[in-house]
Parts: structure tokens; C-alpha cells; sequence
């Protein structure tokens, strides 16, 4: 017997006098999930839902493009590997949209209302929410405070990338493995194109103009490519286009980058004595600016959806429930202490004098995540939405294609004109094969 919902029931029966209790079998549901810390925490903590509910968990923890690989392949196959799939605000419309994805807008109990409405936004296609986020986050500036006071600095509220080029090239020390500056270089769309694309941003740039034209091979492109090249091999660590958001958070905990300018999400952790060498030196401010404002810091948002292959789909929105809601939130910040607890989802999260106590971010935090424009994300306008990607399902390849030239420009494999002009013909091809301009 298919048994969609099995969570521990018993039911007791006379038959002949006799009473025969049975229990409904429970449930094992797969999770795919990425190896980010609040997921670590999240995987650890789940053996609190399985007690209270009888159901088990099989746990698939990935690196972020393996996963991104396998959950985009199983979603458009209808393979059915997964239950619970760890996915963001670029998949989730796009995959709802097309039918691939369970609306969780109906859970019974949830506090929907409490949701940072830019993030529901963020994961709903016409209305309807597909995913439940987990944790989301813009980005900013991390700094050695230590480190700048000793050099005589002052980081400003809102620096400027000429001015992170200055500090970087003072505070850069390689015969203590001292960087100026750690920034991402492992190719992917999430990757290093999630930084890059910023980058191009607050540089001028875009990737389509009106027409769905590529705008790749283009002089704001060109001058975030150099400016990119230029700060990494003269003040980044070694060996950094195998370095993601893990990497350089490492290098960051154990006290070689003055500079990081990554997710906020990564603040609960660098903030965190018990896991960041530095957590006392440590300082933050706005993502650096170039030639415009805009688009200079990202939005995205981890969540999980359920694929409508799966046949547990009640019990999947039934630990969704419970890994998303204030309750877990509590839960994470007794357990683990309220720096850790997942940041960006939950409007009581930033109301609560704990979190506030222990995370001094958290305003900064909440306020670029609201302030983020993924309808604006640039000077010039764009037919897309998406700060640091493009919002058509054809984005996932293509931002793929452009970081691993960016990366191979970055490993000096390529020079920045031909990592442009080869990233320029190669998105050229898959738009005009997926017919762009779309009539």
C-alpha cells in the first residue's frame, strides 16, 4: 500500500476479542543539499524531526556546482533521485514555471507572513511560492579591523574597488601568507560568476542589451576583467581558481585575507570564536562600488523545493516545515548559539534581542538584503531580472561557459581579451540556438 504521508500512526483493532495493534510504515525521504555550513548544522540537527516524526532522512551533501549539476538534470529528467532539493532564487521561478516543482504556498501552520517579502518574492513564479528558504543572503565587505588599524586605514561605509585595490596592495604580506585580498575563482555560474557579475555590474556592464544581444565583449567587461586579474595576481592568495565560497571562507577563519568580499551569510561563521581565528578583528561594510551603484551586491536566497517526481511529497514539505520555521531558528540559536542561527528568511529572526546581541550584522545585513533590485540590477536596461545571474533558464550554461574562461584567464591559460571574445561567441551561439530574440 502507498502510504503518501507516513508519519508513526498506530491504530489498534478488535478482531475476535483480540486486540492487534500495527503501525504505519515510516518514511525515508533524499535531501539534496550543499555543503555550506548552515546546511551542516541543518543535517546534524534533522535527527530532531526524525524522532518526533518516525520518518528517516538520506542525506546527499554536495559541493555547491555538483550539486547545482545533479538536482538540474534529475528536475528536467524527472528522475526522482530526490524529495527535498537545495536550490535558490534563480531555479526556483524558473523551475516552477515550468511545472517541475511542488507549490509549498499551502502548508498548514507555517508562518508565511514572517518571510522577508523580498525573499518570497524571490522563489514565487506569478504568485505562487515554490520553495522555502532556508537561509538567504546578499553581499558585502569582511575585513581585518586589526590589520587596517595597524596599516593606518579606515575602511569607509561604502568603499570604492580603487580603494579596495589600495588597501589590498598595503596589506598584503605573502611571506606571512597574508593576503590583501581573497576573492572567488572557482569557475561556475554560482561561483565565481556570482562576485563577477557584480563586479560588471558596478562596472558599467550587463550581459544582454533590449535585444538579447551578448554585451560580453564590451569595454565595462573588459575593465572589470583587468581590474579582477590585476588585484588577484598581484594581492590574492595562491591557487585561487579553486577557490569557491568554502575556500575562501577558510582562508579567512585562520587569518590570511585582510579583505573578503562575499555572501553575508557568512558572517554567523567569521563571527563565530569557536569556528574564526579572527572573530574579534573582524569588521564589515558595503560591497565596493565602481563607475555606478548598481547591481554592486547580490541577492540570492539557499531554500528547498520539492520535484514533482517525488512521491513523498507530504512528508517532504512536512520536514520543509520544520528545517524553515521560527521554531528551527530557536532551536539552531540554543544549540549552536544565535551567531549561527540561518540569517536573511525571517522577519522575527531580526526582531529577536538574542540575535541582535550576538550577530553585530545583522542590521547591516537585513538592510542590503531589502535594498537588493533584481528588477534593476543594472545602469543600462536589460530585459532580464537577476543581479548576478540572468533569469532564462539558458543562464545556468552559459554563466558556466564565462566562468571557466574567466577562470582560465585568471590561472593565465587565456589573456582577458580572448577569455572575453571566446565567452562573447560562445553565449552569441546559445542564444540564437535557443531563439533569442523570443517574439
Amino acid at each position: 500500500m502507498t502510504i503518501r504521508r507516513r508519519l508513526l500512526t498506530t491504530a489498534a483493532a478488535l478482531i475476535g476479542g483480540a486486540v492487534i495493534v500495527t503501525t504505519a510504515m515510516a518514511a525515508e525521504i533524499t535531501v539534496a543539499t550543499v555543503n555550506n555550513g548552515d546546511m551542516i548544522i541543518m543535517q546534524e540537527l534533522s535527527s530532531r524531526w526524525e524522532k518526533e516524526t518516525g520518518n528517516k532522512i538520506n542525506w546527499v551533501v554536495l559541493e555547491e556546482n555538483v550539486l547545482r549539476q545533479r538536482v538540474t538534470t534529475d528536475i528536467a529528467t524527472g528522475g526522482g533521485q530526490y524529495d527535498i532539493m537545495t536550490i535558490g532564487s534563480y531555479e526556483a521561478p524558473i523551475w516552477g514555471k515550468q511545472g517541475w516543482l511542488v507549490p509549498v504556498g499551502d502548508i498548514e501552520g507555517y508562518d508565511y507572513d514572517d518571510l522577508i517579502p523580498a525573499v518570497r518574492a524571490g522563489l514565487s513564479n506569478d504568485g505562487t511560492l515554490y520553495a522555502l528558504p532556508f537561509y538567504a543572503e546578499s553581499s558585502f565587505t569582511l575585513y581585518r579591523k586589526d590589520l587596517f588599524e595597524q596599516a593606518g586605514l579606515k575602511m569607509p561605509d561604502q568603499p570604492t574597488y580603487d580603494q579596495i585595490a589600495e588597501y589590498a596592495e598595503k596589506l598584503t604580506d605573502k611571506s606571512k601568507e597574508q593576503y590583501g585580498i581573497c576573492l572567488r575563482g572557482k569557475p561556475g555560474w554560482g561561483e565565481n560568476m556570482a562576485f563577477f557579475g557584480t563586479l560588471v555590474n558596478t562596472f558599467g556592464g550587463r550581459w544582454f542589451d533590449m535585444d538579447w544581444k551578448p554585451q560580453i565583449d564590451t569595454q565595462p567587461w573588459h575593465d572589470a576583467l583587468n581590474y579582477y586579474l590585476d588585484i588577484m595576481h598581484k594581492y590574492g592568495p595562491p591557487g585561487a581558481t579553486a577557490n569557491g565560497f568554502n575556500e575562501n571562507q577558510a582562508l579567512f577563519q585562520t587569518g590570511k585575507c585582510a579583505m573578503w568580499i562575499d555572501a553575508t551569510s557568512a558572517a554567523g561563521r567569521v563571527f563565530d570564536p569557536s569556528q574564526s581565528k579572527v572573530a574579534k578583528d573582524v569588521g564589515f561594510t558595503a560591497a565596493p562600488t565602481a563607475k555606478v551603484p548598481n547591481g554592486n551586491a547580490w541577492f540570492w536566497a539557499w531554500s528547498l523545493a520539492i520535484p514533482k517526481s517525488s512521491a513523498k511529497a507530504d512528508v517532504a514539505k512536512d520536514f520543509m516545515k520544520w528545517a524553515t520555521s521560527k521554531e528551527y531558528v530557536d532551536l539552531v540559536g540554543e544549540e549552536k548559539g544565535w551567531v549561527a542561527v540561518p540569517p536573511g528568511t525571517r522577519i522575527s529572526t531580526y526582531e529577536n534581542p538574542k540575535y541582535k546581541e550576538a550577530a553585530p550584522f545583522a542590521e547591516t545585513v537585513l538592510k542590503v538584503i531589502k535594498s537588493a533590485d533584481p528588477e534593476h540590477p543594472t545602469a543600462e536596461e536589460v530585459p532580464y531580472t537577476g543581479i548576478q545571474y540572468v533569469s532564462i533558464p539558458e543562464f545556468q550554461g552559459i554563466g558556466t561557459t564565462v566562468g571557466q574562461n574567466i577562470s582560465a584567464a585568471l590561472a593565465k591559460q587565456k589573456s582577458a581579451d580572448d577569455a572575453l571574445s571566446a565567452s562573447q561567441s560562445s553565449v552569441e551561439r546559445e542564444m540564437s540556438k535557443a531563439g533569442y530574440p523570443k517574439k
